[in-house]
């Protein structure tokens, strides 16, 4: 969006509906805001139009378009920006009264995603979803394109240059999809070797903390900036804390309002991670509750499981002493209230405490047995190493004792190997 490291000045527009509040517009195009200079863009003037509905032709009616055209003039605007998404149609109406190049929200975070993908999954996803969005804006680009071939000789010759140029776009969208679909299956194979890790899956509003909280429970160094979506890659690391288990974290790609469909379908397979984990931490920025409304339908379509889910408010340090209540987390429609913690992932305030609800949910799914095992019964010491987590294994005279965490599952096959049961977790030294 920016060239010679000269940001290039844009005007960010968004519409008050009947059904609206002017706070949520502002929010919204606060937000819209920040996109546009996480694209390397410089805001110069926002603006908000208010509507009883959409106009179908130019969005927010030729006399506000109007009123744009004379900002953008007198501001050297180059660029335009909707906070919502626009029709071919609106988009190519817009222009030619505005006379400057208009896009909408989608573009932009595809911009930004186009921008941030560094793996070969994120690259093809965001090519995937340009290409997705590209589509049925094929006929704004190749307009001088759009007739037939004629003259003697050409009639009934076949596609025009714009029928064409969709068959190479399908044609690619077929290509990237099959590319993706090999991709998730290696994701799936990488998940099994994962199998007897405890997963936990960070997921939230784009900046909401989630890369600072994943480096503090690893140890990690994941790129964490102040920027909406800073990262997109999923990314893995072992917990650097004592775990009953061998503890994996999962840092997930941020959730955002209005995140265009294309975008929901393509990185699809990387919230699978999340669908996937043992438990999921729900990061939520304590100053914008409303971001966790979002979060919480994205929870919802991915078909997360309410007690799979612990709510982490984070930037503690940010609200000024501001403590949990309660009553907050209301907005998960649920009847009873789910596990949560306040922290802050910069500072590490809270931290421990979240490590020991996590403790405590793994050590939920199973038991912590001494066992003496008989050195005859030597296949059943090797299925222990592959079910459990051994913590100690000393040889004795006829037995092999063992302390070891056995999932719930397993633990009938061992039980009567066992010397005494216990739920608590003591660090093996």
């Amino acid at each position: 969006m920016s060239t010679n490291n000269v940001p290039e000045k844009v005007i960010a527009v968004g519409v008050v509906l009947a059904d609206q509040t002017r706070r949520v517009a502002d929010e919204h195009l606060d937000e819209l805001e920040k996109l546009i200079e996480s694209a390397g863009g410089a805001v110069a003037a926002k603006i908000l139009a208010k509507r009883k509905a959409p106009d179908p032709a130019s969005f927010i009616g030729s006399g506000k378009a109007e009123e744009i055209k004379r900002l953008a003039e007198k501001g050297s605007v180059s660029l335009i920006v909707f906070d919502d998404e626009l029709s071919p149609a609106q988009t190519r109406n817009l222009e030619k009264i505005i006379g400057t190049k208009v896009i909408d929200r989608s573009a932009l975070i595809l911009d930004i995603f186009a921008s941030r993908a560094r793996s070969r999954e994120a690259r093809t996803q965001v090519e995937l979803a340009q290409l997705e969005y590209m589509l049925p804006r094929l006929t704004r680009q190749w307009s001088h394109l759009e007739r037939q071939a004629g003259g003697i000789g050409t009639r009934g010759v076949g596609e025009t240059q714009l029928e064409i140029d969709r068959r190479i776009v399908r044609t690619r969208i077929g290509q990237l999809k099959g590319e993706l679909h090999k991709i998730e299956q290696t994701r799936h194979t990488q998940r099994k070797s994962r199998a007897a890790a405890f997963t936990v899956a960070l997921v939230g509003y784009t900046n909401a903390g989630k890369s600072t909280l994943f480096n503090r429970l690893t140890g990690g160094s994941a790129w964490a900036v102040d920027k909406l979506f800073a990262t997109l890659d999923a990314k893995s690391q072992r917990m650097s804390f004592p775990m009953p288990r061998t503890t994996v974290a999962i840092d997930t790609v941020g959730f955002v309002r209005k995140l265009p469909h294309h975008l929901v379908a393509s990185f699809r397979s990387t919230m699978e991670e999340a669908v996937n984990a043992d438990l999921v931490l729900h990061v939520i920025d304590s100053s914008h509750e409303e971001q966790a409304l979002v979060g919480e339908e994205v929870l919802r379509e991915l078909g997360i499981p309410e007690e799979r889910v612990i709510d982490v408010f984070n930037k503690d340090d940010l609200s000024r002493g501001y403590e949990v209540s309660e009553s907050r987390g209301s907005y998960t429609g649920t009847s009873r209230p789910r596990d949560r913690a306040t922290i802050s992932a910069l500072t590490g305030r809270g931290i421990d405490k979240l490590v020991e609800t996590i403790r405590e949910r793994e050590l939920a799914g199973g038991e912590v047995l001494h066992l003496e095992i008989p050195h005859e019964q030597s296949r059943m010491l090797a299925k222990l190493h592959d079910v459990a987590e051994v913590y100690e294994q000393r040889p004795a005279d006829r037995v092999t004792r063992v302390t070891a965490w056995i999932p719930q599952n397993a633990v009938h096959e061992f039980v009567h190997f066992s010397l005494s049961h216990s739920r608590k977790f003591a660090k093996v030294g």
